[in-house]
Parts: C-alpha cells; structure tokens; sequence
C-alpha cells in the first residue's frame, strides 16, 4: 500500500498544493481495513506541509479508489494524511553529529599539535 501510495502522490496527482518533495514514510492500517493512517514527510515550510496534507486530504477519494483497482482488497481503507517530521529531524540531528565530529577532530589535532611542541622543547633541554 505504501509503494501504491508513494505512486500515486508523485505521478498520478496534480494539486498544485502538494510539494513535490513528499513521500510516503509508512503507512498504519487497521486490522478490519476499514481506515488507514498515512505518515508523509514534505520537505519545506510548515505552510508547504499543510497546503500538502489539504491537497492530499482532498485527493483521498481518488487514490481510494486507485488503491481498490491496484490491491484487490475486501476492503478499501479511508485514508488520514499526518505529517511525519522524522526524516527531517533526523538530517538536522545528522548536521548536529557532523558539526560536534568537526569541532572534535579541530580541537584534537590542536591538542596533539600542542603536546608535540612540548616534547621536542623537553627533549633539547
């Protein structure tokens, strides 16, 4: 359903109002497959992410009905759209990462820069 889904928001879906950098994090259906909750990352502002799930929101019915063409299912989930921010918390948690190795790596080599001045003074005496 998620790989369907994915589909049908990038090729199938002209609202204007959805980003095209959305995708389709996972997908929760209920046991009874009478509704599915529908986690999508977009990628800009907060306007963009909610101009996005109206658009999706309106689309539902659409790729409702692709989804029963697609899957052959008993039954064809209704569809809630929620914004899923991990994928950009984990790329700022990933610069936060790459920022503290960088800091690391500078104040490291100054230290062993710094302890091997000190070792060639010590070794002249």
């Amino acid at each position: 359903m998620q790989k369907v889904l994915s589909n049908l928001i990038s090729r199938e879906i002209k609202d204007p109002r959805i980003n095209p950098m959305t995708s389709v994090v996972s997908v929760d259906v209920a046991p009874d497959l009478k509704t599915a909750k529908v986690y999508i990352s977009v990628l800009g502002d907060e306007e963009s992410k909610e101009a996005t799930r109206q658009g999706l929101k309106s689309a539902a019915s659409f790729m409702r009905g692709q989804l029963a063409k697609t899957l052959n299912l008993r039954n064809t989930p209704e569809l809630t759209f929620i914004i899923d921010n991990s994928i950009e918390y984990g790329v700022n948690m990933s610069k936060l990462i790459d920022e503290v190795n960088k800091n690391n790596s500078s104040v490291s080599s100054e230290t062993s820069e710094g302890s091997e001045s000190s070792e060639v003074s010590e070794s002249s005496e």
